[in-house]
């Protein structure tokens, strides 16, 4: 399961991409896992859901660099936090691939996915008419999973459920590039705020955002 991609985003902040090659059991032994997880884990069909679930764990472990039991819990809201270490963490997955970013500091959000056409048949579920009218995104299979990957690592950044991408997350008009950044206006119960997204595409078609503010 080798780190592909690994970054240290500021001084309190880190990111990094494993491939998943690992069996289930392999994973396993990479953990240690107690009655509460050994419980999450029975819900979870074999396959590529249990997976994702291990590898983000040993992931965060290989990042964190320590042998001691790592608590990783989900609160009310489905957002992931270390109770032991009060660290800020987001997760992601997408079929052979998994991605952790950590912040001592500031919350953060990231989000993975495969690049594939049929993205195109749900464009009008999560952008508005305007971000569609934007050249860089409209018919670019691109530009539309930099906006989805922002806009999913924005709502994970919030970590509160009630965050719609369409009516609450805006992209502003940015430059497409293979690595690039973008800011986007999130409207907020207590106001709006404006991020900066930033967002690369990897060598085996995935694309990848992330924010941390």
């Amino acid at each position: 399961m080798p780190v592909i991609f690994n970054k240290n985003i500021d001084d309190d902040t880190m990111l990094a991409v494993w491939k998943i090659e690992e069996t289930e059991a392999q994973l396993m032994a990479g953990l240690q896992l107690k009655q509460h997880e050994h419980d999450i884990i029975s819900t979870l069909n074999n396959g590529k859901r249990l997976l994702h679930w291990l590898s983000t764990r040993v992931l965060l472990r290989t990042m964190l660099n320590t042998s001691e039991y790592i608590d990783c819990r989900m609160d009310e809201h489905g957002k992931p936090y270390l109770p032991n270490l009060g660290y800020h963490i987001s997760l992601s997955h997408s079929y052979d691939y998994a991605a952790v970013i950590v912040g001592k500091t500031k919350p953060v959000g990231v989000d993975i996915e495969l690049i594939k056409h049929k993205i195109k048949n749900i464009r009008h579920k999560f952008l508005s008419d305007s971000e569609l009218a934007q050249k860089q995104i409209g018919n670019n299979i691109e530009g539309l999973y930099v906006c989805w990957c922002a806009k999913e690592a924005i709502y994970k950044w919030n970590g509160r459920k009630g965050l719609e991408f369409k009516e609450d997350i805006h992209i502003r008009p940015f430059k497409l590039k293979r690595q690039g950044s973008l800011n986007a206006l999130v409207d907020l119960p207590e106001g709006t705020k404006e991020l900066t997204v930033d967002y690369f595409k990897t060598g085996d078609d995935y694309m990848l955002g992330y924010v941390v503010a």
